[in-house]
């Protein structure tokens, strides 16, 4: 195995893995969320309809009771003029006491008063005071109709009004008939229809906003099932998103599923030309082997067995290639910590003379969306780094975090600062130059990891040695 810290990934900057944005609230969603927005604007339209429902409701109520009270004035006044008899001395009166409810009762606001000239008769409930008539001209509806008005009464109550001006014969003096009511006969009514009114309308507009949520949520259901399909395809279990779509959401899916397309013909094209490549070299390489074989050299010996690595290394991308062109988006799934306990076994052969403390913590069943074969290069070169810079420990971890798998590899090693980091970061340097390898096991890693959408990144260990953690998709 390269060790890990002679790595370094191909020139220019690794793409970064974009984040994954959080879950939304289940009820209104984030703040950028379709669904926190449509619930909002239907709440807001539902509080102007209700609000303005209220009013009118109020406004057509006032105008009811309103109408109820003129209509009583109005029998009290018809009442008055039917039942006024002249008097011998030109005076007049009636021919029976009018006071009956609620006109007996003194200063209830319900009063009734007739005048013409100096001669005043009144209601009993004005306790001999008279009732101060609006000063002016009286809007009159019409000549045999009492017209509106408002006042106050003779203790600062205030009053609806009612009058009728009746023109007196022979140059006679007009007779005025009033007749009025509290102002709390109108607002009492009003005020106690308005408080149902108002809970009707506060558990009707509750029952609303439900159908629309309930509305909302139906209604979006087609976008989060097309994000659950593409997070399949993501993870390998679709290759494509159904065809079978809401009729507003098909044109989404339709380019989601032609950029797939693209992607993998454009995938395709470049492990061709790998698998192309691979071709190129094994005839070459394999004439050099036998040739270097055939010396017999110590030198030309060990110069066969780099030959025979590159060969592995050139039959094994070609296998991938292969593969990838008969199998297509299909993806295997390796199960991690057998693979680490393999590893460790080999390892542990390798670096006989080393006492080290290993520890595969990682639980048994979690598997990533990952060849075996790929998942064995990029812990091996991870796992052989551990080996070999540390003091007497190592442990490997991992844990599944959302819909992928962090695999941390730490030793107790010396470490390294940031600056020895990006250092170690580029292609083909190595931090310590008595050590074998040439500086290239990380881009291998950090390639295989892309390829599957995962990364590599480097860390100080809680063992106060390297981390290195290895994200693959679950």
């Amino acid at each position: 195995m390269i060790p890990l810290l002679e790595a370094k990934p191909p020139p220019g900057p690794a793409r970064p893995r974009p984040p994954r944005p959080r879950p939304p609230h289940r009820l209104f969603g984030g703040p950028d969320s379709l669904q926190r927005r449509l619930l909002l604007t239907a709440g807001a339209c539902l509080a102007i309809a209700l609000v303005a429902a209220g009013l009118s409701i109020g406004f057509i109520l006032q105008r009811f009771v309103r109408g109820q009270i003129d209509g009583r004035l109005d029998d009290r006044i018809l009442s008055l003029i039917s039942d006024l008899q002249p008097a011998a001395d030109g005076g007049f009166s009636l021919n029976r006491d009018r006071d009956g409810p609620p006109f007996d009762r003194a200063r209830s606001g319900w009063y009734w008063q007739v005048r013409r000239g100096e001669t005043v008769l009144r209601s009993g409930s004005l306790d001999g005071r008279d009732l101060a008539l609006p000063e002016g001209p009286i809007r009159r509806q019409d000549r045999n109709i009492p017209s509106p008005a408002d006042g106050t009464g003779p203790w600062g109550d205030g009053l609806i009004l009612r009058i009728l001006t009746v023109e007196g014969r022979g140059g006679t003096s007009p007779t005025i008939y009033a007749a009025s009511a509290p102002t709390a006969a109108l607002r009492g009514p009003v005020l106690e229809a308005l408080r149902t009114l108002l809970v009707c309308l506060g558990l009707i507009g509750l029952f609303l906003f439900a159908g629309v949520l309930v509305q909302v949520r139906l209604g979006l259901r087609p976008l989060r099932r097309l994000r659950d399909q593409l997070a399949a395809v993501r993870a390998g279990g679709l290759d494509r998103l159904p065809e079978r779509q809401p009729t507003e959401v098909r044109p989404l899916a339709a380019e989601i599923n032609a950029l797939l397309d693209q992607n993998g013909v454009n995938l395709e094209h470049a492990r061709s030309q790998v698998a192309n490549l691979a071709h190129g070299l094994k005839t070459p390489l394999a004439t050099l082997s036998i040739a270097l074989a055939e010396t017999g050299d110590a030198r030309d010996v060990a110069l066969a067995r780099q030959v025979d690595a590159m060969d592995r290394r050139i039959r094994h991308h070609l296998r991938r290639a292969r593969t990838a062109a008969v199998g297509g988006h299909s993806r295997t799934r390796a199960d991690v910590a057998t693979h680490v306990a393999d590893l460790a076994i080999a390892l542990r052969r390798i670096h006989a003379d080393k006492t080290i403390d290993f520890v595969n913590a990682v639980p048994y069943g979690l598997t990533v969306a990952c060849d075996p074969q790929d998942l064995d290069e990029m812990l091996g070169n991870l796992t052989e780094n551990a080996f070999k810079w540390c003091r007497e420990r190592v442990r490997i971890g991992a844990l599944r975090r959302g819909p992928d798998v962090l695999i941390r590899v730490e030793d107790d090693g010396p470490g390294l600062d940031e600056a020895s980091m990006a250092e170690a970061l580029i292609r083909g340097r190595r931090l310590d130059e008595s050590r074998p390898g040439h500086g290239f096991g990380l881009p291998i890693v950090m390639e295989l990891a892309e390829l599957y959408g995962g990364s590599v990144v480097l860390d100080v260990s809680e063992l106060k040695g390297l981390e290195a953690r290895l994200t693959l998709p679950a």
